[in-house]
């Protein structure tokens, strides 16, 4: 081996802010500090860093685009040392737009590589704001270390711009995103890297952005996978992380393969290290692995407090009934924002049942947040005698007891306006799928946590969090009683709809997994049941679409993955034979 036997690589893990440019800018720069007294080589931003992600239409604001190119010229400024960086930002082209990562370095942006693959399902929609890169990418020698950059969904290409740059002489890859967690992602990641690594017979760099971003939510977890496949390295999840970490360089076989090579553009070699801070030895950051229950209640706690706080909140108002759905979302509030942040209210009516107000009590007690009670039967009373000449001569229905709802909702949200709490709302995914839920009532705030988290999951997710600590947060009473709205007499869920053990499978068959009605039936479902709630799903557009915005841990959620009309009279089988 002629050349340096390791790169060191700092792994810029940022939870960054969309179009907080003078912020992220900052955060940056501070980072560059960091990794440049590390004795870096080469310090890696995420995807779109400047500007955070995903800007969505911020991009056909033109000044944004302008004030995000002066951004990256400014932060080119203070990069002055040994280390160069390589950073996500927007390259425009006459009317051309390009997911691009900017190669800086002596205080210049010395190249910028064209994002090649765009991703446009899901929750991306690359292809309405940028253009593809094309095929002819440069390498660049760092460090005296032949050196690949790609951006996020380039590298799960297979034979694609990663063994390209290997053939053309690369000896590391690396590659910046902003890739959003759901739940399984970070294996599916792992593995496709591993595959990468394999196939191109070179390390690959993997960083990842952290943090939320409204429904989205961003788990880093970045990765140094070696020529063999294995992990080298790996950064927490869920946090920040600003690791450095020394690269192995392969010896790579001559290729002599027509129109393989790549230009390559020098940036700094090995001697040039000489100038730069002595390098010290340090482990390399290998961060355990939670298990499945704990990468979720991560990321819902992830989710929870960027929206809260990057929208300018500091505290938030839940209603408690004393039940599991609101339980949950206590306890995630919690441990996001601190129990001082946290107020709950209890609202009983006539039909609260004693075991809900003192669970609700209890729980509230447990998490040491603070918690007031504002009966509304008097508020209950006094609507139905307002409309009483008006419903006079029809039977109570659900009109009387989603007023109570409702009466709910507009409580909270005086809280909310008088005090500046934002409020989190309670309904879970299988709720929120078929329906049950009040328009304005239950359904009125700022975020619902859980909306992407089905009951059952609710159920598991209580039961994890309890088993962190000795007292059980949620009370072991809330996960023994039958669910309830608690708006009529003796009501129950199961008395509307199925059990959640027969519900949850049919809703992620056809939402999750986009089966027809014949092939849930197919698989064991009851066909005269799987008819009824896929008929609640589908009328039930017109209330999600009018729900706040939930945190994403599904492959497909309610909202930006799942874009149904609202006037839709679709039916399969109205053709006629």
């Amino acid at each position: 081996m002629t050349g340096p036997s390791t790169l060191r690589v700092a792994m810029c893990q940022l939870n960054l802010r969309v179009g907080d440019l003078a912020g992220n800018m900052a955060a940056l720069s501070q980072a560059y500090d960091c990794a440049e007294t590390a004795g870096a080589d080469i310090a890696l931003f995420p995807e779109l860093a400047i500007c955070g992600y995903p800007p969505e239409d911020l991009l056909l604001k033109p000044g944004f685009v302008e004030d995000l190119q002066e951004a990256v010229e400014q932060f080119a400024l203070g990069v002055t040392g040994h280390c160069t960086a390589v950073l996500g930002w927007v390259e425009r082209h006459g009317s051309e737009l390009f997911n691009a990562a900017a190669v800086v370095h002596d205080c210049k942006i010395l190249s910028s590589y064209r994002k090649q693959a765009l991703p446009n399902y899901g929750v991306f929609d690359e292809k309405r704001y940028f253009s593809a890169g094309n095929a002819d990418q440069c390498l660049y020698e760092i460090g005296g270390v032949i050196v690949s950059v790609t951006v996020c969904e380039d590298v799960w290409v297979d034979a694609g711009p990663v063994l390209a740059a290997a053939r053309g002489g690369a000896a590391i890859a690396v590659n910046i995103n902003a890739s959003p967690f759901h739940i399984g992602k970070q294996q599916v990641r792992q593995e496709m890297l591993s595959r990468r690594a394999v196939e191109a017979g070179i390390p690959v760099v993997y960083l990842n952005l952290v943090g939320g971003q409204d429904e989205l939510v961003f788990d880093g977890g970045s990765v140094v996978v070696g020529a063999d496949g294995e992990i080298e390295a790996r950064l927490p999840r869920f946090e920040t992380a600003c690791s450095v970490v020394d690269v192995p360089v392969v010896d790579l076989p001559v290729v002599d393969e027509p129109g393989a090579s790549l230009a390559v553009l020098h940036v700094s070699s090995a001697q040039e290290k000489s100038n730069s801070p002595e390098k010290e030895n340090h482990s390399q950051p290998l961060a355990e692995v939670g298990s499945p229950m704990e990468e979720v209640w991560k990321a819902l706690v992830l989710g929870l407090h960027d929206y809260v706080t990057k929208n300018g909140f500091a505290q938030v108002v839940i209603g408690l009934s004393g039940g599991v759905d609101s339980s949950i979302v206590a306890a995630l509030a919690m441990d996001a924002l601190g129990p001082e942040s946290v107020h709950g209210v209890l609202m009983p009516s006539r039909f609260s049942s004693d075991h809900s107000l003192s669970d609700a009590e209890e729980l509230a007690r447990n998490l040491g947040i603070d918690y007031r009670t504002v009966p509304i039967e008097a508020a209950h009373l006094a609507l139905l005698d307002l409309l009483a000449p008006s419903f006079e001569g029809h039977t109570a229905d659900l009109t009387e007891e989603n007023l109570q709802s409702r009466i709910r909702g507009v409580l909270l949200m005086a809280l909310s306006n008088k005090f500046g709490w934002m409020v989190l709302t309670t309904g879970n995914k299988s709720e929120t799928a078929v329906g049950y839920s009040t328009l304005y009532g239950d359904t009125a705030g700022g975020l619902a946590v859980i909306k992407d988290v089905p009951k059952l999951l609710v159920y598991e997710l209580c039961a994890w969090r309890n088993a962190q600590q000795s007292l059980d947060v949620i009370p072991s009473s809330v996960l023994t009683k039958a669910p309830s709205a608690e708006l009529r007499p003796d009501q129950r869920d199961d008395q509307s709809l199925p059990a959640y053990e027969v519900l949850d499978p049919i809703i992620e068959g056809y939402v999750d997994q986009d089966l027809t009605t014949e092939e849930l039936v197919a698989i064991g479902h009851d066909a005269e049941l799987v008819s009824k709630i896929v008929g609640l799903i589908d009328t039930a557009e017109y209330k999600r679409r009018q729900s706040p915005p939930g945190i994403r841990i599904s492959q497909k959620a309610f909202g930006r993955d799942r874009r149904i009309p609202i006037t839709n009279l679709y039916a399969p089988g109205q053709l006629p034979e």
